[in-house]
């Protein structure tokens, strides 16, 4: 991500998020429809199963984000890793309808709203505390379908950022203004 210099936490905490929603589709677009719900062994989520669960996640954490606890009573954690979704594009629609939830409850937020108290599973947190909650665990699996994503493309793998081997050409581009810096 380029410098951007904001004093503003909910504007950088977007960005990030957006960042991390962009990199993992950058990733599921270089998978066949049977990488999506592949798995390496018996223990091992799928793709497809990743975004089950983070979209799952995301709709009880972010639905009546202020007002309501962040584990509704109607999620089912355990079905989360069960039964993917049929197809790629039902996992996509699950994917955006997930990010949804997390930019309609964020974006309309003030600073002022950051010490406001929440709850997730009966706890108390501040709102800067819950964005910083789901700010450490989207990353995680995001982390998780882009290991994925390179193993199962293997040879046909595009890098998302500076290739192997590739940071004296990169940084000859990037000082050449020929590339961004992200």
């Amino acid at each position: 991500m380029a410098l951007k210099f904001t004093t503003s936490y909910l504007e950088d905490a977007l960005a990030v998020f957006a960042y991390y929603k962009k990199l993992a589709e950058r990733a599921m677009d270089q998978l066949t429809e049977e990488q999506l719900f592949a798995t390496l062994d018996g223990e091992a989520n799928s793709v497809a199963i990743i975004v089950k669960h983070m979209a799952g996640n995301m709709r009880s954490r972010w639905t009546d984000f202020l007002t309501t606890d962040g584990e509704k009573p109607n999620r089912n954690r355990d079905s989360e890793f069960e039964e993917p979704p049929a197809t790629r594009a039902d996992v996509l629609k699950m994917w955006e309808a997930g990010w949804a939830s997390l930019f309609g409850a964020l974006e309309p937020l003030t600073e002022a709203d950051l010490g406001r108290i929440i709850t997730i599973r009966g706890e108390a947190h501040s709102v800067m505390q819950a964005i910083n909650r789901q700010l450490a665990h989207y990353p995680h699996h995001v982390g998780q379908i882009v290991l994925l994503a390179k193993h199962y493309a293997h040879d046909h793998w595009q890098t998302l950022s500076v290739p192997r081997k590739g940071s004296a050409e990169f940084n000859r581009r990037v000082a050449a203004g020929e590339a961004s810096q992200r």
